[in-house]
């Protein structure tokens, strides 16, 4: 059965090139034009993934895309006029898993699409482990010792990176390309954001520090010597 696609826009011809570029990749198209008529569809018909503009009437693109996180793992791709960094990472912080400005190209929007929906497939669960830190694929929980921690869907991302290269330095590049899939600019901030949230919920509760800084290289996760 083929993917079902829910677009949250208000712009009507927007709406409809999204819609009809959507279906003729084979894709189930479901269409709202406010953020309260989008959540009453993606309830009644849970979509796999989400195209959601952030300037809506009523309720906003950030509250809904808050609410549609806390409902589950949908793939959230959001889609806005807004082009600032700080923007981009408002709308990563609650949940979004990809992002593009208006205009956009509809070719690459399709692929960023099939992209979220490759990597929203279900594979076989894992637990990864380093030291007193365990990730488990399934749930996308990570724990320390039996302190359960709680990640958003880019938290997740790249602490699964880290824990996938162990003792490795993974290069700010390396880190956009896995995780971001795309260049937020040379002089973001992003990835300190993301490694400042990470840091702070292992070391909660005063845990030894495991992602540390290597200066003019990157980051790695590694034992505290």
């Amino acid at each position: 059965m083929s993917a079902r696609v829910l677009v949250i826009e208000d712009d009507e011809a927007i709406l409809k090139l999204l819609r009809r570029g959507l279906a003729y990749e084979g894709y189930q198209v479901d269409t709202a034009m406010d953020g309260q008529t989008g959540l009453s569809l993606a309830r009644d018909n849970p979509p796999d993934l989400v195209v959601l503009d952030l300037m809506l009437p009523g309720i906003d693109g950030l509250e809904v895309c808050r609410r549609l996180r806390a409902g589950g793992p949908v793939p959230i791709l959001i889609l806005t006029a807004k082009e600032s960094i700080n923007d981009r990472i408002q709308g990563l912080d609650v949940g979004a898993d990809d992002y593009m400005t208006k205009p956009f190209n509809l070719d690459e929007l399709l692929a960023r699409a099939r992209a979220l929906l490759r990597r929203a497939q279900p594979s076989r669960p894992q637990i990864l482990r380093f030291a007193d830190l365990s990730l488990d694929t399934g749930t996308r929980q990570a724990s320390r010792g039996d302190r359960v921690i709680a990640l958003t869907a880019k938290e997740y991302e790249l602490l699964e990176l880290f824990m996938r290269h162990p003792r490795q330095v993974l290069t700010r590049d390396t880190i956009f390309d896995r995780v971001w899939g795309y260049d937020f600019g040379g002089e973001s901030n992003i990835i300190e954001v993301y490694i400042r949230y990470l840091r702070q919920k292992l070391e909660e509760k005063g845990e030894s520090r495991l992602i540390h800084t290597v200066r003019g290289m990157g980051y790695v996760i590694r034992e505290a010597s």
